[in-house]
């Protein structure tokens, strides 16, 4: 994403000095008046508090003064922290300018790219909500997706951020289909999905391996018919064929290796599957009302 270019402004001006260092003086002058005053008497308390009461006067800056520091620190200086921080001091200040919506954007644009995803994720869908019809909508919600994506964990641990991903991801396709940023959306839906596809040939093969071939099946029927687009499908059909054979469903085996060998010819997996199948006495051989036929129909692999 491109940021503009930075037009810094300079200091504060003389005239803007002059009056803070008068407001100072009166404050002082005040603070010596009060010290005169006795402490006890009727009313003298609450005139106490208001001479010692704490300046909170709030200095308002310029928003495109904050937007170009924020820009600086992002760009030249590399603290995205500070830089995220001049954003929302923006959007705190200016609430209802242009200077805000581009820096709500901004800064989850700093918070993704520090590595801080939830508040990435924060700012973008903030962004989204507050400003459906923008041209940077698109990348807004294209920042949501990709945070989920960044923090995807390897398949022995729980995929709830795979899934979060593929569901933004899909968003991003669905509503901004022309957009620069559904072609990489599409991408990391490839990822996302063989991701969750490797989680369930691990369990699967975690309960072959304790020979609760039901169990296994569900799972590689899972990949079969739900992630056939996936690197993982082969072995699925290969595992299929492994598992219906050991319990004695002979049709569904022959149905697995024949779609395998008819999709991946050349998988070394077909290779195990036609061989386990011959070992049976049998060939491989589809029926085409089986869900694993069906699968590939659908999808026009079959």
């Amino acid at each position: 994403m491109s940021a503009q270019r930075m037009t810094l402004e300079s200091g504060k001006s003389l005239g803007r000095a002059s009056l803070a260092r008068a407001a100072r003086s009166l404050r002082l002058a005040a603070g010596l008046i009060a010290l005169a005053i006795p402490l006890s008497g009727c009313g003298t308390g609450a005139l106490w508090d208001k001479f010692t009461a704490k300046d909170d006067t709030f200095n308002e800056e310029p928003a495109d003064k904050l937007y170009n520091e924020g820009l600086y620190l992002m760009n030249q200086r590399k603290d995205l922290k500070a830089a995220s921080k001049k954003f929302e001091e923006v959007d705190r200040q200016h609430p209802y300018s242009d200077w805000a919506r581009k820096s709500l954007l901004m800064s989850a644009y700093s918070f993704y790219n520090a590595g801080d995803y939830d508040s990435c994720i924060g700012a973008a869908t903030r962004y989204v909500t507050l400003h459906p019809g923008s041209p940077d909508a698109a990348y807004a919600q294209y920042l949501i997706a990709a945070s989920h994506y960044d923090q995807i964990p390897d398949i022995s641990r729980d995929q709830g951020r795979t899934e979060k991903a593929i569901a933004a991801l899909e968003e991003v396709i669905r509503k901004y289909p022309t957009s620069e940023y559904a072609n990489s959306a599409k991408a990391k839906l490839e990822g996302a999905r063989d991701q969750l596809a490797g989680k369930e040939m691990d369990v699967g093969r975690y309960y072959m391996e304790r020979r609760d071939y039901t169990a296994a099946i569900n799972r590689f029927k899972a990949v079969v018919t739900r992630y056939q687009t996936t690197r993982h499908v082969e072995e699925a059909l290969a595992r299929l064929t492994e598992a219906y054979m050991a319990i004695g469903i002979v049709g569904e085996a022959q149905t697995a290796a024949a779609v395998l060998g008819h999709n991946f010819p050349d998988s070394r997996w077909y290779k195990d599957a036609y061989n386990l199948v011959k070992s049976g006495g049998l060939e491989p051989s589809e029926n085409k009302g089986s869900y694993i036929s069906r699968a590939f129909k659908k999808l026009g692999l079959g």
